[in-house]
This record gives C-alpha cells, structure tokens and sequence, in this order.
C-alpha cells in the first residue's frame, strides 16, 4: 500500500475556511488545517488538529507562526496565452484614444492576434507558464485562460494546446475557454466571421476535446446579441459550457443573453442595471467583476453593492491580458475594496469560493473546508485584511497546492 502523504499546516492566527453563515467568511482562530493526499481532511483548533496529524509525522509540516492562513485563489477570467506587447496603447489611451479607437486603427486584439499566430507553441508556452509564475507566487492556484488570439481555426488549436500543456506540468490548475469570437479579423464581416467560428473553430475545437467553456466578445462593434447567441448554441452543441462578455463599454443585452442561455458567468458588467443583475442572478450566472480593466482604462466601475444587496454570488477575477497587464488577485481584491466597496472579507470570497463557482468548480476548491483540494496561502500579515490593505507587495509568503509546497 502506497503512503499517505500529509500536510499540516498550523499555529494560524485565522484560518479561512470558507463562505459564512451570517457572515461573508468562516474564520477560525489559532487553527490549523490538515490535509491527506492532497485532500482536506481537518479543520480546526492546533491543539485538536495536530494531536490527530502530529506535524513531526507530516511530509509537508507548516509553522503558520501566528499569520494567517487562506485558500489559493482562483482567477476565473485571463487571457493569458498571446504573444506580443502593446504598452505603447498604455500611452495611446493616456493621450486619449480609445479602445474602440485603437481596435479600429488595427491595434488592440487584433494587433496581439497577429504576433500570437507568428509565435510558435513552444515560445507560447514559455510566455504562459512565465505568468503563471508570477500568479502562483501571489497565491493564485487556479486559472482560467481563454483562447481568442488566433481567430482562425489553426491557431485557436494551438492556443488550447499550449493551455493543456501547461496544465499538465504547471501548479497551477488551469481551466481552457474557447473564445474564438473574441474580434472580427480583418477582410471578413461579422456575419461571415460568425459561420466560420461555428461551422469550421467550434466542430474543431469539439473534436480536440480540451475547452470546457465556449465565451463570446458580446459589445457593439464586435458581436452583437444574436451573432453572440448563435455562436454560445453552438458551443454549447458542441458540449461547451457558456460564458459571456458582457455590458463592457455598453448596454448591449449580454446579460440578457447569459441569462436565456444560463451561462456559468457574465463578466465585465460595468454598464449593467439592476435589471440586468436580476435576470442573471434568477438563472443562476455568476456575475464576475474585472475591476483592473476598469483601473487601465480609466472607466466606471461595476457595481459590486447592487449584486451583493441582491444576495448573489459574486467573483473577481484579473482580466489579465496584453490590454490590462494585472496578475496579481491581490491587487484585483484592493481595487474592488477602494473602488467598489466591497469589505475585505467580501472580496477574499469573491476571489476563492465565489471565482470558483464562476467556473462550475464543486469539489471545494476556493475553500478550505474538509473534502477540498488542499491549496492554501500562508500570509506574511496576522489577518486576510491584508490581503486588500497591503497592495503594494504580495502578501503570499508560503503557497501550498494539492498537500504541497509550491512557492515560497
């Protein structure tokens, strides 16, 4: 019979189990979490667990020394596989241009659409795990990246590829998205764009077996309501699971959309209603907030109180992608505190259990309740108020994914 391998981790001033009953968090004091095999298996005091998991007995034994202990992060939104650099429209829009303006004098999308198809798998690869270095120091233990660089059948392959094989030897768990309706390429209309991600990327993509979310650029001068909706049918045909961009620059109908087709999650939202918001929470779409966009372009923030006064979930998530250079949830939590409102117990819950149920995830991850994937965060801080108070370094000191050590 093989080991059990177990880990300890102890002597946490608070422990952060989970969502709350009457509170948005469970938090227990001076606790300690165990985990056998990569699985949660005790939660509380030290004393408790450490007489039924004697650290001293443990493969992996964490003296938390009095700081606090929370579950990785899950980033339920990046566009983390491309290739190219566009700081120069970090400029542009400080000068100002927009981004529509941008899109339409060939940069934006398009511009990293161009230099992803050049790059090759390899190089891609090398640039994705490089930022998911830099999220797994931060304590983000579960990504989503999507496709949508390629805008051909070809290239958005590629790109999912790239994500599986990161995902095969990387930490961090990664979770694909196709998003071959992320622009319109050059040369082609809307309309005609449209057939060719539902009858030549999505039969494709089906076929390849890895994306598990089928998401849609829905704003105006991309794809509207119907384009969008024709394409999420037919992922969904395809077994893809719906999500939506929606209410970015305007009010569309996206939400409208994510709610018809109850889609996993709606995301941006900074020009939703409070319409909007009860449609998608009376089907079950998980609204998830990107306030770092917001942040690089210098526009409204989502309204983080109106979701949470009408008792929905709520995720952030990065955004992370060429145009909003963020990878740090840590940072995403600071700004939906400062800039939305949320209290800092309100955003670690958005970023963990909250992120999780953007993706569909059910097994506990976001938590560290018994049963769950053992991925923690050991701050360098007595309190996960830090997290969102303490934004200009990572707080993160000892991350630990599936019972073991993976950043320090």
């Amino acid at each position: 019979m093989t080991p059990k391998r177990i880990c300890v981790v102890y002597d946490a001033s608070e422990l952060v189990v989970g969502p709350g009953d009457d509170d948005p968090l469970e938090v227990r004091e001076d606790a300690a979490v165990a985990a056998v095999d990569g699985e949660v298996v005790a939660v509380g005091d030290t004393d408790e667990v450490t007489r039924e998991y004697p650290p001293e007995n443990a493969e992996v034994a964490i003296d938390a020394d009095g700081s606090a202990v929370v579950p990785g992060f899950v980033d339920p939104h990046t566009h983390a596989v491309f290739a190219g650099d566009r700081s120069d429209e970090f400029e542009a829009r400080l000068r100002g241009k927009s981004y529509q303006e941008i899109l339409e004098g060939g940069g934006g999308i398009l511009r990293t659409v161009e230099a992803t198809r050049k790059a090759s798998a390899d190089q891609l690869l090398e640039n994705l795990c490089s930022h998911l270095d830099v999220m797994l120091a931060g304590g983000t233990t579960t990504v989503e990246v999507k496709s949508g660089y390629g805008l051909d059948a070809e290239t958005e392959l590629r790109l999912l590829e790239v994500v599986e094989r990161a995902n095969e030897h990387h930490p961090v768990d990664l979770v694909p998205t196709f998003l071959g309706a992320h622009a319109v390429p050059d040369g082609v209309s809307t309309d005609e764009y449209v057939d060719h991600v539902v009858d030549e990327q999505l039969p494709a993509v089906e076929s390849q077996g890895i994306a598990e979310f089928c998401d849609v650029f829905c704003e105006e001068g991309v794809f509207d309501v119907s384009q969008s909706r024709r394409v999420l049918e037919a992922g969904r045909e395809a077994g893809l699971i719906p999500k939506v961009h929606a209410e970015e620059f305007t009010r569309l109908g996206g939400s409208q959309l994510a709610a018809d087709l109850e889609a996993a999650s709606a995301d941006h939202l900074l020009c939703a209603t409070d319409a909007d918001v009860e449609a998608l929470l009376a089907a079950g779409v998980v609204p998830v907030l990107l306030p770092g966009t917001a942040f690089g372009l210098g526009e409204e923030y989502a309204d983080a109180q109106a979701i949470l006064e009408a008792g929905g979930p709520l995720a952030i998530a990065t955004d992370f992608n060429p145009n909003c250079h963020a990878r740090s949830m840590a940072f995403a939590q600071t700004l939906s505190c400062v800039e939305m409102g949320l209290t800092p117990a309100e955003a670690l819950r958005a970023a963990t259990s909250g992120a999780a149920r953007a993706l569909e995830r059910e097994d506990g991850t976001g938590t560290l309740e018994v049963g769950a994937p053992a991925d923690a965060v050991v701050l360098e801080a007595p309190s996960y108020a830090h997290l969102a108070y303490r934004f200009d370094t990572s707080a993160a000191e000892t991350v630990v994914k599936d019972g073991e050590v993976v950043g320090t």
